[in-house]
């Protein structure tokens, strides 16, 4: 008989997080690992897609551990190949948290560092992250994981194989020998266990889903069809069977994006999902396919374990995986949470190995499924018409390069674009030049501030001589006399310039240079005319009564 979750342990508060996630009766791994993870076991689970596996490491591992100080580090640390399954496991958290107040940090690749050290040293309960970037922040120092009491590997399986064992080594040596250890995933290999059975004390085992054993509610079966005829295939499949929430599963992202170019010309809403891809953009895509905006989603392995949709329809298998166990993780996409949904492989001729393995590893045989509106005569012709065109690019392509006129036209047509940016180059650079050369009015402005901070200078001076005492006092008298009379110059010089310069240029050299000299003294004696004193008994003030008064005098 099912236990309730009440039953397993769990406080008020993780019970009120139970609620929040919608759960009503616990799961057969939830309900044999959460009391084993409550009492500190070590716990080793395997279980099929979909049951419930996060929340089984969750909800205790939460409830065991505090609240960390702010430079004490993560409490819990959860490592799992993929940042949508980094993503998919921050959400669980994050929800269980709201109850449990615990601080939860995701670090993953493929976005800044920053704001993740930010978070980190703000302080953090719960860190999820992938093993690469979790690397790059223990090289930089800016995580400590000498605190951890919780350690989890989600998809165990993966991450402790060869391709992650090494980094995975470094990442347990940074943990204390002290913590609790769980290993989660789909299925479990003994071959594995025996590089890190040493990392373990008297684990519990939690084995609901045996090694290739797949889940009930997913319906497999096999198309033999030749390499060439998949994409037609691949059309009356979805023609046949929908194509709304479909998961097309390619061996490599150069097949996955191919794949999904042609189901969009074709006239299907698609979108490919793979690690070449950037953080936003897989998210994006997955966030519209969840939504129903994109009927078809064309994945790789890499991220066949971190795709986590409800009521996906089925998947199909355009190329077949290297690995029998990533077929195991591909069709357990569709089928979750008790939906019906099936799974259609393609098999060709030189897959055929593959598929054995398959058959062996989940101990079944696979029948094989007949569309009523796929021609294979009719695949073949369209087949060997694509073909055919493809043969005819590639041959334009190798004559273009080998007929020696086309070459020529091509290299003139080059050289042509060349000179068209040297010149583009050339003008920009020259108007360039032409923005820092100053003109005229520049040019007269330029003087004019030159001089005005010289006799801001002088002036300046004259200050500072007010407030000497001494011997200082006569030198600064005769400096502001000195700077009064070269304002004075400069204003009237000034004036006369551009009085000069409104009138008619002369035709004779002599006559010319004879006024600019005139004009240059008169503006001298102007100038000191307007610093003169005024004649005794002459009382009324101003600069211009004086200049008169001084002129009237010369006059005379």
């Amino acid at each position: 008989m099912t236990k309730r979750f009440s039953e397993l342990g769990l406080s008020e508060k993780t019970l009120c997080a139970v609620e929040r996630l919608g759960y009503e009766t616990p799961t057969p791994v939830q309900e044999q690992s959460i009391p084993a993870v409550l009492e500190g076991r070590d716990v080793i689970a395997a279980a099929k897609t979909g049951t419930g596996k996060t929340a089984a490491f969750s909800l205790p591992g939460l409830q065991r551990i505090g609240h960390a100080q702010r430079s004490q580090g993560p409490l819990m640390l959860v490592v799992t190949p993929t940042r949508e399954l980094a993503a998919q496991i921050a959400d669980v958290c994050g929800v269980i948290s709201q109850e449990t107040h615990h601080r939860v940090v995701t670090v993953v690749g493929g976005l800044s560092y920053d704001p993740q050290i930010k978070q980190i040293k703000a302080g953090v309960d719960v860190l999820i992250a992938t093993p690469g970037r979790l690397i790059d922040l223990m090289d930089r120092n800016a995580v400590n994981l000498g605190n951890v009491e919780v350690l989890v590997l989600d998809e165990a399986d993966r991450m402790l194989d060869m391709g992650f064992l090494p980094p995975m080594k470094k990442i347990i040596a940074a943990t204390p020998a002290s913590r609790q250890t769980l290993l989660f995933s789909a299925t479990i290999d003994r071959n594995i266990m025996k590089n890190v059975g040493y990392l373990l004390k008297d684990p519990v085992f939690v084995e609901i889903a045996h090694r290739g054993e797949t889940a009930d509610t997913v319906d497999q079966y096999i198309i033999r069809t030749e390499h060439l005829h998949k994409p037609e295939l691949l059309r009356a499949v979805l023609e046949e069977k929908g194509s709304f929430r479909v998961i097309v599963f390619a061996r490599t992202r150069g097949r996955a994006d191919t794949c999904c170019r042609r189901l969009k010309r074709a006239g299907y809403p698609a979108e490919a999902i793979h690690s070449d891809r950037s953080q936003a953009q897989r998210r994006r895509a997955l966030e519209n396919f969840a939504e129903g905006k994109t009927g078809i989603l064309v994945a790789t392995d890499v991220l066949a374990r971190g795709i986590d949709v409800s009521e996906v329809d089925y998947v199909v298998n355009f190329d077949l995986p290297e690995q029998a166990e990533d077929y195991v993780h591909r069709i357990g996409r569709t089928g979750r949470a008790g939906h019906k949904g099936f799974a259609i492989s393609f098999v060709t001729p030189e897959t055929e190995g593959l598929l054995k393995d398959i058959q062996k590893l989940t101990g079944q045989q696979i029948p094989e499924l007949t569309l009523e509106n796929y021609d294979k005569k009719e695949a073949a012709r369209e087949a060997a018409e694509r073909a055919e065109r493809g043969k005819a690019r590639a041959e334009a392509r190798r004559e273009a390069q080998n007929d020696p006129e086309l070459a020529q036209a091509a290299a003139e047509y080059r050289s042509e674009q060349q000179r068209k940016k040297q010149r583009a180059a050339a003008r920009a650079e020259a108007s360039a030049e032409a923005g820092k050369r100053p003109g005229k009015n520049k040019q007269r402005k330029q003087r004019n501030a030159a001089a005005l901070a010289k006799v801001t200078g002088n002036a300046s001076s004259v200050r500072s001589g007010r407030s000497s005492k001494g011997s200082h006092s006569t030198k600064a008298a005769k400096t502001a006399k000195t700077s009064r009379l070269e304002r004075a110059e400069a204003q009237e010089f000034g004036r006369s310039a551009r009085q000069h310069a409104a009138k008619p240029k002369s035709g004779a050299n002599g006559a010319s240079k004879k006024r600019s000299a005139k004009s240059v003294k008169a503006a001298r004696e102007a100038a000191q005319a307007r610093i003169a004193p005024a004649r005794k008994g002459d009382f009324r003030p101003g600069r211009a009564h004086r200049a008169a008064v001084a002129s009237r005098a010369r006059n005379r």
